[in-house]
């Protein structure tokens, strides 16, 4: 009986034994928790918290397109105005109410009215600004994009309200499209375009570069091209990006190449969004 006992006690010292290296050598279980301060962490179009902390590279589009938000009502929401600058650092709210407009309280004093000017001297005055104004105008300049030029980069010095009307879309480049737009919730939000590495990425419409680089995961090297204050377009997974932002661009103008960038093969991923929501390209694209 004496030896049984011994026996017990010797089995459970040398378990316990055993026990203890087996937790010596085991690491204890690690949570990671997505802190939500960038959205360069989350796939594309997931940044869903209601406030982000604005990160070097980023622009109000390119946090509007991640956020799937209208950039114009980000504006609103953080009392940004045109040209919509952000500086590292700095916290934006992503949703919330917005604010209300200020009712404009009638004057009740009397207006003063000054001199007024004579007809003839006034119609003499408007005649000869008319004039001036005619002799000024660059025909080149007066739709508000830049005139073409030999090099790749056209001259961004002319002005671009993006209030105007999109004549025409063309292809953003020629290949075999391979994936299709799709409307449900985790469906694709554009097309994808196969073709050789390098070949040809045009604007799929005149207007001005708002965002061009690589901050935003899923999409590789990336141009996003703001047409009017409705319709922007973008351009992903480039080898090379031939544009910088705020640059003005015409339709069919040469803005990259075809690449691979953050993406399993060679090909274009093209977007179109109206007012923040993506949209099917090929309602807007010319029949093949």
């Amino acid at each position: 009986m004496r030896n049984v006992v011994v026996s017990l006690i010797t089995i459970t010292v040398l378990l316990g034994v055993s026990g203890c290296s087996f937790q010596a050598n085991t690491p204890a279980p690690v949570e990671t928790l997505y802190t939500g301060k960038t959205y360069k962490d989350k796939m594309k179009g997931s940044l869903k918290q209601s406030r982000y902390q604005v990160q070097s590279g980023d622009t109000l589009y390119s946090i509007a397109w991640a956020s799937g938000r209208d950039f114009k009502t980000l504006a609103k929401l953080n009392n940004l105005h045109s040209p919509y600058t952000i500086q590292p650092g700095q916290t934006l709210n992503l949703s919330g109410q917005l604010p209300k407009p200020r009712p404009v309280r009638p004057s009740t004093k009397p207006n003063k009215i000054s001199k007024v000017p004579k007809p003839a001297q006034s119609q003499t005055v408007t005649k000869t600004k008319q004039k001036e104004n005619a002799k000024s105008v660059d025909p080149k300049k007066s739709q508000g994009y830049a005139s073409t030029t030999n090099s790749q980069f056209t001259n961004n010095k002319s002005t671009f309200d993006g209030s105007g009307k999109i004549s025409r879309w063309s292809w953003p480049t020629k290949g075999k499209v391979i994936a299709s737009f799709s409307s449900t919730a985790q469906g694709r939000q554009g097309l994808d375009i196969v073709a050789r590495e390098g070949s040809p990425i045009v604007a799929s419409a005149a207007g001005k570069v708002v965002y061009a680089g690589s901050a935003l995961r899923g999409y590789g090297q990336l141009v996003i091209i703001k047409h009017n204050d409705e319709f922007l377009s973008a351009y992903a997974h480039n080898k090379k990006i031939f544009v910088k932002e705020k640059q003005e661009v015409k339709l069919g103008q040469k803005i990259a190449e075809m690449g691979s960038s953050d993406s399993d093969r060679v090909k274009l991923h093209f977007e179109i969004r109206y007012r923040g929501k993506p949209v099917d390209p090929m309602r807007y694209l010319p029949k093949l």
